[in-house]
């Protein structure tokens, strides 16, 4: 029978789970996903971890609270400390992010217990509730397209553009979009940039058939944002210009962009559509 003999310095696994205070079973599970194995082992194959073994368990366990997964958790201990300490920054602006979701949820609630204090039976307040927790819900998937500084950065430009009336409908209207609308809309906008920048490396003519078609899809695209409201459409085009105005490295939307030629150009492709529709 194997007696598990070790030298100094080295525990068993039923050892090493009490030292660390994790179970057994996660220190097998972390061996076989090729994140934490032992040192060495016994004569019979049992496993033998050591004092340096313990000190990477800790940061495994230290990112894992942190919220990574297991596979960044694994790239992690395996680039340099620049890099991870670059790693760290962004988990931190995701947190941040998650955290004033959660006090948007937060302050939901304060604002419906206030309500049901002084009005028993409001269930306008309770649905006030569900509807806020169920849109800081369903945003989780906005961060495969924006990072959290890119939605902090639009969501103050917003402040700055559209009047509370404007904020509050858009709120309404955005409740429902999915991620798949986000990706529609995102090939639909992304075909129009690139009409765009064909026209005007052609030097084509703003008032012409492809010009005007392009026109008509901007307009189109626009009115689906708009809704045709007045408010909206003049907040919209505030948040542009507050959006271009800053430098070219902290626009959210640099990528759609315009430049002075592009904007001119449509523009007067516009102008022309509009005086055609009207």
């Amino acid at each position: 029978m194997d007696q598990q003999q070790h030298q100094p310095g080295q525990y068993t696994t039923s050892q090493f789970a009490q030292k660390a205070a994790v179970t057994a079973r996660t220190l097998r599970f972390y061996d076989k996903v090729g994140l934490l194995s032992p040192s060495g082992y016994t004569q019979a194959g049992h496993r033998l971890y050591s004092d340096e073994d313990l000190g990477s368990l800790q940061q495994i366990l230290a990112l894992k609270f942190l919220g990574f997964s297991l596979d960044e958790i694994k790239v992690c201990l395996q680039t340099d400390p620049e890099r991870l300490q670059e790693t760290l920054a962004t988990q931190k602006a995701m947190m941040r992010e998650k955290r004033k979701q959660l006090e948007a949820v937060i302050q939901a609630i304060e604002k419906a217990e206030t309500l049901l204090h002084d009005e028993q039976g409001n269930w306008e307040a309770l649905v006030n509730v569900i509807q806020v927790m169920q849109m800081e819900q369903n945003k989780d998937w906005v961060n495969n397209y924006l990072t959290p500084e890119q939605q902090q950065k639009m969501a103050e430009i917003s402040q700055k553009s559209y009047s509370p009336e404007a904020a509050q409908k858009i709120a309404a209207w955005g409740q429902n979009w999915t991620e798949q609308d986000q990706q529609r809309a995102n090939q639909q906008w992304s075909a129009v940039y690139t009409e765009l920048r064909r026209l005007v490396a052609e030097g084509a003519d703003p008032t012409g058939p492809d010009a005007q078609a392009l026109a008509r899809q901007h307009s189109e695209l626009i009115g689906q944002f708009t809704r045709g409201d007045a408010d909206v459409s003049t907040g919209l085009k505030q948040w542009w210009k507050n959006h271009d105005q800053l430098p070219q490295g902290e626009r959210p939307m640099g990528a759609y962009s315009y430049s002075s030629e592009e904007w001119a150009f449509l523009q007067q492709a516009l102008d022309h559509y509009n005086q055609k529709q009207s």
